[in-house]
């Protein structure tokens, strides 16, 4: 993997350790010489997570739409800022941008995003890597959540699977690597999204 899209939360949240653990996987990405892509803003722990890879040397992209400059205030430090028109085009640039994406702690925005790009890796429209660094324990209501949906019908166990967890920096990095996307026919084409 030579480039990591993560999506987190523009608050710091109420444990410090969501901020530790954010910092650590910038530096741990930087040191293994793979690139950040993020939201290019300079708040809560999407600052955190470009800091922590800055502070390493690491390259480090944002991707920030014009609207979002004045509230997500856009980081000053980053090896390429790339600004664009709409939240959906932000999505489309950090997806093409990376070979696999890790999911922090955050609100409505990051769950969004998350299951944008698991959705499309649902429909086969890419085959990269999904992760969650299950902070503290943050996820696990959604990760309970996700196997309700494979228990009442509504979710393949395959596609539950795409899904990888742990609490673990080095430990997800090694579960990202080693993914093998499931066969999926492919029903729609990107340009039908």
């Amino acid at each position: 993997m030579k480039s990591i899209t993560v999506f987190c939360g523009s608050s710091f949240g109420t444990e410090d350790i969501f901020k530790e653990q954010t910092f650590l996987l910038g530096q741990t990405l930087a040191k293994q010489h793979i690139e950040l892509v993020y939201g290019g803003s300079d708040t809560g722990l999407m600052g955190t997570v470009a800091n922590g890879a800055l502070s390493e040397g690491g390259k480090v992209t944002g991707v920030l739409p014009y609207f979002l400059q004045s509230k997500e205030i856009a980081h000053k430090n980053l090896t390429e800022l790339i600004l664009v028109e709409t939240m959906h085009e932000r999505k489309t640039k950090m997806s093409d941008l990376c070979d696999g994406v890790i999911v922090l702690p955050g609100g409505y925005g990051t769950l969004e995003e998350f299951f944008e790009m698991i959705t499309w890796g649902q429909l086969g429209l890419h085959k990269k890597p999904i992760g969650i660094l299950n902070i503290d324990g943050f996820y696990d209501d959604l990760i309970r959540l996700v196997q309700t949906m494979v228990d009442k019908g509504f979710l393949k166990q395959v596609n539950s699977d795409m899904l990888l967890i742990s609490a673990n920096i080095e430990e997800l990095l090694e579960k990202m690597r080693n993914y093998e996307a499931p066969t999926v026919a492919k029903w729609i084409s990107k340009d039908e999204v």
